[in-house]
């Protein structure tokens, strides 16, 4: 009776964990893509996923290192055609629109000049860098991000640049200059953007002080020391520093995923990390601090096997796996290559968010905890049924589909935004959804994650709620409210 008793009380005492999602595997239904090379490609190896079909499915755009790049066609029901692009060196990719036409495009990370694939509809290409007015560069490219200016017609582009491989004393103490583009009457203007300290991940988007700011993420194994994360006032066009409440943070930086998680508006950051992955929790001061590890998100070592070294963590990305309106966290792991400080069977985690804003490791249970050396990834909605699925890259190994066919899951609403002007794609818009549980918001950048990005409707698990207020605060600052009285669907606002 005694014992009945204190095990009741202890399970009273425990917060409820949140139900373990399911994946099934369908690897199957897409050729065995590799992202594969040598040095150069041992970061890299991103997902870029974007409607291009406009059937309201996401495809997918794979980088292959020395392996072509491959696009993945979306038929539905996770059935897909493989288009070769017939382009090889390619590290990463990141969809948007370019020239304001209102079909997205594709800027395309490689190691050597970089190349902009000019949307045509129907999943067709062409090649346009030149066209365009853009400065491809002959760097080895490995982060990029994109902002409107306000009234600019076309976006700034920044493109983050790895280790100079030309330099004599290099690989260490050698990283490259990054490379900013400014739009001009004829396209773009190009200019050299440092000091570079070899950037793996770069994400234009609202600060802590809720201002647009450029966050990048730094390789310290290349800069070895004198550099740190930085930080760049897009209006003040000046770096960040102590006097800002930017305090130096030094990290083997590899992707960056940013969400409000604790609801005071402002969003939270996750970086991911060799040896550690980090949570900065937005302050209402302006500044940032390290979430306790009582929260459960560290993630520092396998949570699976029997290699107890340290993690290596790549893409990260916040998505409500199981929409009941909290968001959780995917992110791939995998060794460098053959490091030995650091893990070799490092599987992926996903991070349930229980009610109390803690995390549960799930991907043992979800059926997610591969063992390959991940990269990059992309958590999104491939079938169009409300349940987040995922892709991720893998290096010298097949890269994984995964459909979510967790079973039980809330209601949901996906939200679409097309802008007036050229910024078609409502680059900076915020978006919150407010139901009765509360209030969710999400701003629609480019950049971020690892080496790919997305533009797809923004995603919100609803829980129970049966209708939902969507407020928008739009790039040029104009408001619109709009009441949504059937869920589980994907609503396209204009603006007027």
């Amino acid at each position: 009776m005694r014992r009945a008793l204190l095990m009741a009380l202890l399970l009273a005492a425990t917060p409820a964990q949140p139900q373990a999602p399911r994946f099934t595997d369908m690897r199957a239904a897409i050729p065995a893509h590799h992202y594969s090379g040598g040095w150069e490609h041992f970061v890299g190896g991103g997902v870029a996923a974007f409607d291009c079909s406009d059937n309201g499915l996401p495809d997918l755009f794979l980088a292959g290192g020395t392996d072509p790049a491959v696009l993945l066609r979306n038929r539905g029901g996770m059935v897909f055609d493989a288009v070769d692009m017939g382009l090889t060196g390619v590290t990463g990719a990141y969809p948007l629109d370019l020239d304001g036409d209102g079909v997205l495009d594709l800027f395309v990370l490689r190691v050597g000049p970089n190349v902009v694939l000019r949307g045509l509809g129907a999943c067709r290409f062409e090649e346009a860098t030149e066209a365009l007015g853009i400065d491809p560069g002959a760097a080895w490219s490995t982060a990029f991000s994109a902002w409107w200016e306000p009234g600019a017609a076309r976006p700034s582009l920044f493109v983050g640049n790895y280790v100079d491989r030309d330099a004599p004393d290099g690989p260490f103490f050698a990283c490259d200059d990054n490379q900013i583009l400014h739009p001009d009457a004829r396209g773009w203007t190009s200019a050299p953007f440092g000091p570079g300290f070899c950037p793996l991940s770069a994400l234009a988007a609202r600060d802590a002080r809720d201002r647009p700011t450029l966050r990048l993420s730094n390789d310290r194994h290349y800069y070895v020391r004198g550099g740190y994360e930085q930080m760049w006032d897009i209006a003040e066009e000046r770096f960040l520093g102590a006097e800002d409440g930017w305090p130096e943070l030094m990290l083997w930086g590899m992707g960056i995923a940013s969400r409000d998680i604790t609801g005071n508006g402002l969003a939270d950051v996750y970086l991911t990390s060799m040896a550690d992955q980090v949570l900065q929790l937005a302050q209402p001061d302006g500044t940032y601090q390290p979430a306790p590890f009582s929260m459960g998100h560290t993630a520092h070592r396998p949570f699976a096997g029997d290699d107890g070294r340290p993690s290596t963590g790549w893409h990260a990305q916040w998505g409500d796996v199981n929409n009941n309106g909290r968001a959780d966290l995917f992110v791939a792991k995998g060794n460098v290559d053959q490091m030995p400080d650091l893990a070799m069977a490092d599987p992926n985690n996903l991070l349930m968010q229980a009610a109390d804003g803690s995390f549960t490791e799930m991907a043992h249970r979800a059926g997610l905890a591969d063992m390959a050396r991940s990269r990059g990834a992309a958590l999104v909605d491939l079938d169009g049924d409300g349940r987040l699925d995922l892709v991720v890259v893998n290096r010298r190994a097949p890269a994984r589909l995964y459909r979510n066919e967790t079973e039980g899951v809330g209601n949901w609403l996906a939200v679409d935004l097309r802008g007036g002007g050229p910024n078609r794609f409502a680059i900076g818009a915020r978006v919150s959804v407010v139901t009765t549980a509360g209030t969710q918001w999400q701003e629609i950048t480019i950049g971020g994650g690892h080496a790919g990005g997305q533009m797809v409707p923004l995603h919100f698990g609803l829980g129970e709620a049966a209708r939902a207020d969507v407020h928008v605060v739009w790039p040029d600052g104009q408001q619109s409210r709009h009441s949504v009285d059937t869920v589980n669907q994907v609503v396209t606002l204009r603006l007027d």
